[in-house]
Formats: C-alpha cells, structure tokens, sequence
C-alpha cells in the first residue's frame, strides 16, 4: 500500500515474465503452435484497446470534476480558507501549514490538548463514576492520537502519506465515544460541556481534513493512472501485434525458434503491463476509498456489543 507504484507494476511484470519462462522450461507452455498463438495476440490487442479506452472515460470524468465557472470556484476556495481559518483557531497557530503531514500533526496536537482540557474540568465531578469514565476515554483518546504523531514524517509533502496515517484513525469512534459521554451526564457544568463542545468540533474538523485529503489523493492519483496507461497502452498494442506478425508468416516464425519463446514471452509481458499498472494503482485506490466510505459515525466492518461512550480495552484497532 505504502510502495511506489511504478516499481509494484515493475514487479508485477517481471514476475509474469519469469512465471511464463518457468512455464516454458518445465514443457508446461510451448510457442509452437501458430493459430493458438496468433489468436491469443489477437485477443490481447483487442483487451488492451478496451482498458485504454475505459482508462479514457475515467480521465474525461476526472477532468469534468475540475471544470467549474467563477462562481463555483470562488465556493470552493472559501470552503477550504474557512477550513484553514478553522484549523488556526482549533489548534493556535497563526497560520496553517500547506503540508499535508505538518496539517494533520497539527490537528491531532489540538485533539491531544483538547482532550486534557476536558480531563481538567471534570475533575472533582460530584458523579465519581461518570468522572472515571471520562478520563479513561480522555486517557485513550491521547493515546491514539499520540500515534498519529510518531507515524508522520513531517517533512513529506505527498498527500498518500499524510492520507495513509489519517485513515487509521478512528475519528468516528471517537465522536460517537464523546457525545454519548456527553449526552448521558448526570450534570454538566457550562465550562464541562463547553470542553466536551470543542472536543467534539476539533474531532469533526479532522473528519474533514481526512475527507479533503482523500478528494485531492484520488484526483492526483486517477489522473496520473490514466496518463501512465496511455504511456503503456500503445507499447502494448505494438507488442500485441508484433506477437501476431511474428508467427504470421506462412513459412513458420520470422525470427530463429530458438530466441522465439524469449521474445514472445517479453512482448506477452509488455501487453500485461497496463494491467499491471491498473492492479498497483486501483488497489490502493479502491481501499483508500473502502476505508473513507462514510460520512460520520457509522459502524460497517465488524458488530461491537460496546457502546459509544464505552472505553476500549484494547485501543484502537490498527
């Protein structure tokens, strides 16, 4: 997930072009046989002008996304100042970084200080019980998001890598964990539910900055996709049909047969290269996206018997 994916779709390739020359050592493959090879150049070429021209559709759909008259544009750009100004004053600093790491350390920070805020005013609660409980769940909460803290790189400026470190976060949880706290107090003192009220909103803020981040990553991402496809996708179609002439000849192969199963097997792994780049790319995509499927509190992979105001033994799962 964390790799480059240009050296994924590297290894995906090499291994298809070592797995068909073992095939071929071991007499479990052949390069003899004209029509069948001349067929399965055919279907390859066939296959890969679908994928270039499924790949085409995505990008136009991409490109739509990013068409928008002024009016629109200016929407969008207030949304992510106000998002700025909303991180400037949840967290202190006078401005916001543009790094997406150095933005998400800064968010999980002001959840960290957030949460001892809370710990602080509940303190000396006339309900002892709802006392422990709170500070267990600030206790917890700390401790997750220290996590955040030690698995950023400060200094990277890649989307994926501040992305990959959000998603792992339970930030849904933990809303659900605070205003259940908060809905079922006994009491609250107004300096307490102002605490639990901050809490809350700098939760929901990092939310959104996982929301955002996910939007831009996905862009980026799709579009290079389509770009490095049709940088693959004519070298396939090439390959694909120099299969076919090669073995086109009447008189047998156009080249020595002893060289010919090396050359067809590099040309075949030339044609699965863009599916390879298709399999490197959707897969962290799509789990990107499994993962970021929600909007808010809501609990889709496993049942849980807890509820959101209980605290975890164990912590958060990773």
């Amino acid at each position: 997930m964390d790799g480059d994916r240009l050296l994924l779709t590297l290894g995906i390739s090499v291994a298809v072009l070592a797995f068909l020359l073992v095939l071929h050592a071991f007499d479990v493959i052949a390069f003899r046989n004209q029509n069948s090879i001349t067929r399965m150049a055919s279907g390859m070429i066939a296959g890969s002008f679908s994928l270039v021209t499924l790949v085409v559709s995505v990008n136009q759909l991409i490109l739509s996304q990013e068409f928008s008259p002024a009016g629109k544009h200016r929407n969008q750009y207030a949304g992510v100042m106000e998002f700025r100004r909303d991180i400037e004053e949840r967290s202190g600093v006078s401005t916001a970084p543009i790094e997406p790491a150095r933005i998400v350390a800064v968010i999980a920070d002001a959840i960290i200080r957030r949460a001892n805020e809370l710990a602080d005013v509940i303190e000396g609660h006339p309900d002892e019980e709802f006392e422990r409980r709170v500070v267990e769940y600030t206790e917890q909460l700390e401790g997750d998001t220290e996590w955040i803290d030690e698995q950023l790189d400060r200094s990277s400026v890649e989307t994926f890598d501040a992305l990959s470190v959000a998603v792992e976060y339970d930030d849904g949880w933990q809303i659900s964990a605070a205003r259940s706290l908060r809905n079922d107090a006994p009491e609250l003192t107004d300096e307490t539910a102002a605490a639990f009220e901050e809490l809350i909103d700098t939760l929901r803020l990092f939310s959104t900055m996982q929301e955002h981040f996910k939007t831009v990553y996905l862009q980026r991402e799709l579009t290079r996709f389509s770009q490095l496809t049709i940088y693959c996708g004519v070298p396939a179609i090439l390959a694909a049909a120099l299969i076919a002439l090669l073995y086109g000849d009447v008189g047998g192969a156009a080249i020595n047969v002893q060289i010919l199963p090396y050359v067809t097997a590099f040309l075949t792994t030339v044609v699965f290269v863009p599916l390879a780049l298709l399999a490197s790319y959707i897969l962290r995509t799509a789990t990107v996206t499994r993962r970021t499927a929600t909007t808010g509190p809501m609990l889709l992979e496993k049942p849980t018997k807890e509820r959101p105001g209980d605290v975890r033994e164990s912590g958060t799962e990773r």
